[in-house]
């Protein structure tokens, strides 16, 4: 899906997915084969389009919304859906706005939404579909079977990317203990949590649809994918050429207007690091400042993970760094300055160990 469905619809699926009143009502009539046109919010925009009908002012239900739409009319409902301001309206959109449909009804609607911005629902007695309209946006809602294996499989593939970013900061957080890093390493993990968050967007787009049949993908793309992007932040941070401008707020935008074909190229992530375009990936090594690894020092307070690599600079050093230069750090006591370097040496104990596996 493209990102302007996401930014413009996503919401409006919300409100039209399955387990919500709403929904229950545009299933009664599609199932009776009734046809309908429905805008969502009302205010001068839609105003001006009226031209009678009843001003009702009536509490919404799926049993008002259904016997409603037995008249051949709009029925224009507040923003919230929780209101039916007018049915049985005549919308009078201007001619000028451009429209693909054929079909009176859903020509109306779409001009609606153009003219209006509001959300704007469509049903085809004879199609027996239920089109939405947004903006410029249009788009048809798919049978809940479809959406779930088209979820599912996207569960699958999540899986298996995964697992193969699971691998790669593995393989990175090796090579800064061995201090052998170069840009292509860093670049290569950021490729695949690029990868791993689009197909996450993409499931994140079924659930909205889904609503309460989506429950079981919902929960099983929160225990996949839970720390993703804490992981990325704290990879940015390590590794961003000037950490005030390659914020990773800023590296996470850049990296969503990658094309997928740019994105298998790492010299595109490597700029939107901030290094040069000349700079050979492959060679010189670079160190991280320790972000990611000292994020994983069980209740280190980012405060003091934030002393720590100012006074440092890199994790080398840190991991160098004697119990009384440690406990020199402001907020690091010799308790906890023991604790670090005891979690250092764990975690690079575990990371050579999962190396292997």
């Amino acid at each position: 899906m493209s990102k302007e469905f996401d930014a413009i619809l996503s919401g409006a699926l919300k409100l039209l997915a399955p387990g919500t009143s709403f929904r229950e009502g545009l299933d009664n009539v599609l199932g009776a084969k009734t046809g309908a046109l429905i805008v969502v919010g009302y205010d001068d925009s839609v105003k001006e389009l009226v031209d009678g009908g009843f001003h009702i002012d009536s509490s919404f239900t799926a049993a008002h919304l259904y016997e409603l739409c037995k008249m051949d009319g709009a029925i224009i409902l507040s923003s919230d859906v929780k209101r039916i301001h007018y049915a049985n309206a005549q919308l009078v959109p201007s001619s000028s706005m451009p429209s693909t449909e054929t079909g009176i009804r859903h020509r109306t609607a779409q001009r609606t939404a153009r003219q209006t911005g509001k959300l704007v629902v469509s049903i085809s007695q004879r199609r027996n579909t239920i089109t939405v309209y947004k903006g410029s946006v249009r788009y048809a809602l798919r049978d809940i079977r479809v959406i779930l294996t088209k979820a599912n499989q996207a569960i699958q593939t999540l899986e298996k990317y995964k697992s193969v970013l699971d691998q790669a900061t593995t393989n990175l957080s090796a090579l800064e203990f061995e201090e052998l890093v170069t840009l292509n390493d860093v670049a290569l993990v950021i490729q695949r949590i690029e990868m791993v968050l689009r197909i996450k967007r993409e499931i994140q787009s079924y659930i909205n649809e889904l609503g309460s049949e989506g429950r079981l993908i919902h929960m099983q793309l929160e225990e996949l994918v839970s720390h993703v992007e804490d992981e990325a932040e704290w990879l940015i941070k390590d590794y961003a050429k000037d950490p005030v401008v390659q914020t990773p707020t800023k590296v996470f935008e850049d990296l969503k207007h990658l094309s997928s074909d740019d994105l298998l190229e790492q010299i595109h992530i490597v700029r939107i690091l901030g290094y040069p375009g000349s700079t050979n990936l492959q060679e010189g090594s670079v160190a991280p400042r320790g972000y990611r690894i000292l994020n994983k020092i069980p209740r280190l307070p980012g405060n003091i993970i934030q002393k720590l690599t100012f006074r440092f600079e890199k994790l080398p050093k840190i991991m160098m760094a004697s119990i009384d230069e440690l406990d020199d750090v402001e907020g690091i006591g010799d308790v906890r300055a023991r604790a670090i370097q005891e979690g250092l040496r764990r975690i690079q104990e575990q990371v050579f160990i999962d190396r292997h596996i």
